[in-house]
Parts: C-alpha cells; structure tokens; sequence
C-alpha cells in the first residue's frame, strides 16, 4: 500500500466497492489460499495466511512487523505472502477465493469494501474482542457494520487542502487561515488563475468514479446531510446537495478548476505538482511527493458552509476470516497488537498512516516526525472533525449515481438542480430495495 509507492491520487482507497469476482485458477487459490491445517500444528503452532497487497515501502514495513510479531509470539506464526496481488485488486481475489473456499485469514480490504464484503458468513466478528474505544471515531466508524466490529482498522486518512505559496504571493493574494470558507475558496480560485500562464486556482476530479466522490460528503455533512437519512431509506442530501453542486458550478463558470478527464486524478496532481495550480484537496500520503518535487507549499483544513470544520477520512482495514476458532483468536492478537503505539507508530512514520489512536499520536517519536513534515499536524488534528462514508452494501450504486451528477455539473452538461434531482430519485430507488 505505502502511501509513497501509490498513485498521487491514492485511488485505491478511494474507489467505490465492488463485489465483483476475479478469474483465479483452483491452482492459484490453492497455492496461496488458506492452509489444509484449521488449527494449531502439534506443536501448538498456529499459521496465518495473510493477503497484504502491499509494494515497496509498505511491504518493507509490513514484513518487518511480521518478523517482530513472530519472533514474540513463538505459538503463533504469520505468513505475509500477500495472495500474489495488490491492494488495488484484493476485493476481488478474496471474493474470488470465498466463492472457491480457499481464503486467507487476514486481508488488507478498503473501508469502503467491507460491507459488502460482510455478506459472506466467513468475515469474523470481531465485537469484543479489540480496543475500539482507542481508535480514533473515524477508524471506530469505519470498522463497524450493522454495530457489529468486522474488523481493525489498518491505515488512516483525512482530506485538507494544500496551496502553493507561490503562486499566492504572485496573484498578491492572502493565504488561507482555518475558518475559510466555501466562498472564500471560490473567490481565492478565481484569483489564482492565470491562463496566460496555464494556471489553475483548483481542480477536481471529472470522471465520476469514488475519488470524484468522496470529496462532496464533507460539503454535504457540512450543510447539516448525510449520504443516506438516518432510518437509511432515502438519502439524506436532497436538500443541501443543490449548493455543495453549485459551488462546483461556481468554479467551473469561473474558469478556475482543473477538470481531470481520466481515471485515478494523476494528472490533477501533476499539474499541482508542476506549480500551475493554486489549491488542492488531498490527504497526508501526497506530502512525500511535495517534498520532493521542492514545492513551497502549506496545509489547512477544508472550507466550510457553517463555520464548524469537518472532513472525510477513507480508512483500510485488516479484515479477519473464519478458518476455524484458533486462526481467529490468533489473527485477531496479530491485528490487535498492530494497533498498539509501539507497532502503529512503525507502519505510520514509514507507510504513510495517520496514528490509528491519540496514544500514538503523543508518542515522542510521532512529534518527532510531524515536525520534521511540513502540513502533517494539520491532518492529523482533521481527525477530530472527520466522518466516514456509511458502512452499508448500497453505497457504491449511491457512489455512483452521485459520481454522474457531479460529473455533469463540472463539464456544464446540467445544471445543479437538475443533476442533483436525478441522482436523488436513482438513489432512492437503490434504496427502497432491502439490501
């Protein structure tokens, strides 16, 4: 997964969940799925397969950490093959080795894929069994379906917005402050453009997919919605999500916002990257890039309609499966003890998480690191204010359907009444169908 391998966009953690299935031999499942032995070996040895898609840095230091958990847990040992994929790819080849019944034990799994990946019998429950009152409420949120715990949390995230402080000492405009609000990053957005130079106040991505998405629901929270109302029956932006479209709408009469045409929003934040645009939403796996691309650049928190902050955050998980009764007791001490400051601050300083839990966060070490990076503490303190996208299986067709309408809005194809009504009515149609 590290943060510093992915695409800028980090689509992987974005994207929309989808149950769909992957062509895998029997011969493949069965050299990497779960072991014929359920249980402890004679010798009491419990072994865990687990599937972490992790490349790079993130596989460096996810192997690090399984040698230090099996060199102290000498009754268990974890096996960190990783099922021969990438995150990217991991829904579906455990969807896959379901249908077969030859899955692993843990799996790194994205937020927004548990709950439709809950429908199996064969995810653990959880409930109980880990420290959630410890976590941050974004991973708590993110981890719980129906109220039931269906997994630990494995990596953490929030959106703000980074700016490039030259291109704002070159209009001759003021920074933003914390408190800004929508109008004032409109406003901003206009002034910061320049196309004699090629540059852009802001950018978006256009192609409706979950990264296009996900950076409306702070709007919507923000203007008193919700993705879905609270008996989960309709949605819940009907009413607020005209202006959160309209602000886009604003941007894009003005001329000011960078509408990324592709898939996986890499050249938004190329041309970020390059110095012609001012203003950018993105999460904290961005601030290695920036760092080395020499961009003066500073980190706040996101606008707001009301006066009162609130962000997003896309949380991973460490999905537990049912291989018997002592795999899952010994899988859920492994994801436990990943949790704990001692491990958690490893996986945060080098692949790129937020601390699962405040206790990481006033670790020495942890300060340490959030001085020495410039923005991060920024995120970090969003975590107070941030919300999680509803763990309910319906989500990627309301995904989707929100995904059009925002695409229409940014490329002046309908109005923002008009887009907003149709994805209302499509939502709600998904809606009505018991899930």
């Amino acid at each position: 997964m590290s943060q510093h391998a992915r695409n800028l966009s980090r689509r992987a953690v974005l994207r929309a969940a989808a149950a769909a299935t992957a062509a895998v031999t029997a011969e493949t499942l069965a050299a990497c799925g779960k072991n014929d032995n359920q249980g402890a070996d004679a010798n009491g040895v419990v072994t865990l397969d687990l599937w972490h898609g992790q490349v790079d840095l993130g596989k460096a230091v996810i192997d690090s950490l399984i040698a230090a958990f099996n060199q102290s847990h000498p009754k268990i040992k974890v096996v960190g093959g990783g099922g021969g994929v990438t995150a990217d790819s991991m829904l579906q080849k455990v969807t896959a080795g379901l249908a077969a019944g030859s899955y692993p034990d843990i799996a790194y799994i994205f937020g927004s894929d548990l709950a439709s990946l809950t429908k199996s019998p064969k995810v653990a429950d959880l409930t109980g069994q880990l420290k959630i009152d410890d976590y941050w409420p974004a991973a708590k949120d993110a981890v719980s379906v129906k109220g039931k715990v269906r997994a630990a949390p494995a990596l953490l995230d929030s959106l703000c917005v980074v700016y490039n402080k030259k291109l704002f000492a070159a209009a001759g405009v003021p920074a933003p402050k914390p408190g800004w609000t929508w109008d004032d990053f409109t406003a901003l957005s206009k002034q910061l453009t320049n196309p004699a130079k090629g540059v852009f106040g802001t950018g978006w991505p256009g192609v409706g997919d979950e990264d296009t998405v996900w950076r409306i629901w702070p709007m919507i929270w923000d203007l008193g919605g919700d993705v879905v109302s609270g008996d989960g029956k309709k949605v819940g932006f009907d009413t607020v999500g005209a202006q959160a479209l309209g602000t886009l709408d604003k941007l894009r009469t003005d001329k000011s916002l960078y509408v990324d045409p592709k898939p996986g929003s890499e050249q938004l934040y190329q041309v970020f990257l390059g110095g012609r645009m001012g203003m950018v939403a993105t999460g904290p796996w961005q601030l290695p890039q920036l760092k080395d691309a020499g961009l003066d650049y500073g980190v706040v928190p996101l606008p707001t309609y009301s006066g009162k902050p609130v962000t997003i955050s896309g949380p991973d998980t460490w999905t537990v499966f049912d291989n018997g009764k002592a795999k899952v007791k010994a899988a859920t001490e492994f994801v436990s003890w990943l949790a704990d400051p001692a491990q958690d601050i490893q996986w945060d300083i080098k692949g790129g998480s937020l601390p699962i839990t405040k206790a990481t966060a006033d670790l020495p070490a942890w300060k340490k690191h959030s001085a020495e990076t410039n923005g991060l503490d920024v995120f970090v303190k969003a975590l107070d204010t941030a919300k999680v996208r509803p763990t309910i299986t319906t989500y990627p067709k309301i995904s989707e359907q929100v995904g059009q309408a925002i695409a229409a809005v940014l490329l002046g194809k309908q109005s923002p009444e008009d887009a907003l009504k149709q994805a209302v009515d499509q939502c709600n149609q998904l809606l009505a169908v018991p899930s």
